[in-house]
């Protein structure tokens, strides 16, 4: 499926997020800006801790007490063309624009179902909440179970624990598209399940955006997984977004050190005994970040700029977007010479 790219149904500008803290404030996202069009996907990459979830929560709103967000705006498109901004919103009109126009599938499937009610009351609820029909409801979540390929009236009638890893987060797929939302938030969907059902939660997912057209936003740290199902990547370090564009442009032009690095560090299977980079040191501290680039003291590509000046976000060809002083001869060299197959 292609996307349009001329819709965009969710457009976020300068989003930042700080937590509290005794030694002072995290800033666990930092000006975060990117566009999201209608049926596209979009898959957030790093390393755990570097902002992915909680700029998500920030999108819906569903942070903790602690926790701050500033920026210009999250800018939602209706359907009839009426814009609205997610950060104004009073908490009746969040709680409507919540499931019914963005949903959440959340990491963990047992922990996002209540454990001892059954999945036709979760169904129930939602609808009750959202001024649906039960009988509506009810018609809706059978033909969703079954297109996630599950045995739908013996899964309304279960609980969770009845229900194993890959169907409980197949119920929550469903769930999610219960009220016909335009985005899903998908959380490490593919986390703790093995390898089959992730193939089958995958194909679901794509089966699924083809037939009701609607945008994901796919958060992962497992960049298989984001190949396989994104139009659109984001490489998210220390809070930042530090480069983004279509897929095959960034695994294959990577034009951010710490991409190319996250590119090391994985596996290939075309590429057959091969020495895997892992990164050296550690993600900097957001209570104190590093000047300059957030990621200089663990690029090897670093240089004295590095160390001084922030990079900013510059605009390369087909849309492809990174922040790195080292786009140039060094870093391309590094990238080709990885692209060279092992015999």
């Amino acid at each position: 499926m292609t996307y349009d790219r001329d819709h965009v149904v969710l457009s976020v500008r300068d989003l930042s997020v700080t937590y509290k803290a005794e030694r002072g404030l995290v800033q666990a996202v930092s000006h975060a800006s990117f566009d999201l069009h209608a049926g596209e996907t979009l898959a957030l990459i790093g390393e755990s801790g570097c902002g992915k979830t909680t700029l998500n929560l920030a999108l819906i709103r569903q942070l903790p007490k602690t926790a701050s967000t500033f920026g210009d705006g999250i800018f939602y498109t209706y359907r009839d063309g009426r814009q609205i901004n997610v950060l104004e919103l009073n908490d009746r009109d969040m709680r409507r624009f919540l499931w019914s126009e963005c949903a959440m599938v959340f990491q963990g499937a047992l922990n996002s179902l209540n454990p001892v009610i059954r999945v036709r009351d979760v169904v129930f609820e939602t609808a009750r909440a959202h001024g649906m029909k039960r009988e509506e409801a009810y018609k809706r979540a059978l033909k969703l179970l079954e297109q996630v390929r599950l045995d739908a009236e013996r899964v309304m009638r279960s609980y969770p624990h009845e229900l194993s890893g890959g169907m409980r987060q197949r119920v929550l797929l469903a769930l999610s598209l219960i009220l016909r939302p335009q985005v899903v938030i998908m959380d490490e969907p593919t986390t703790a399940v093995d390898i089959l059902t992730q193939r089958s939660i995958l194909d679901v997912l794509k089966q699924l955006r083809d037939e009701l057209n609607f945008s994901v936003i796919f958060i992962s740290h497992d960049l298989a997984v984001a190949a396989e199902i994104a139009d659109t990547v984001a490489t998210m370090y220390a809070g930042e977004i530090v480069e983004r564009g279509p897929v095959n442009e960034v695994f294959y032009r990577s034009r951010h050190a710490y991409t190319l690095n996250l590119l090391n560090a994985a596996p290939r299977l075309s590429v057959g005994v091969e020495r895997l980079e892992s990164i050296a040191g550690k993600p900097p501290d957001l209570i104190e970040p590093p000047t300059g680039c957030k990621f200089h003291e663990r690029c090897s590509f670093a240089t004295a700029v590095c160390a001084q000046v922030q990079p900013p976000l510059v605009e390369y060809e087909g849309g492809h977007l990174a922040a790195c002083h080292e786009t140039g001869r060094v870093l391309i060299e590094a990238r080709e010479t990885r692209l060279v197959s092992a015999p």
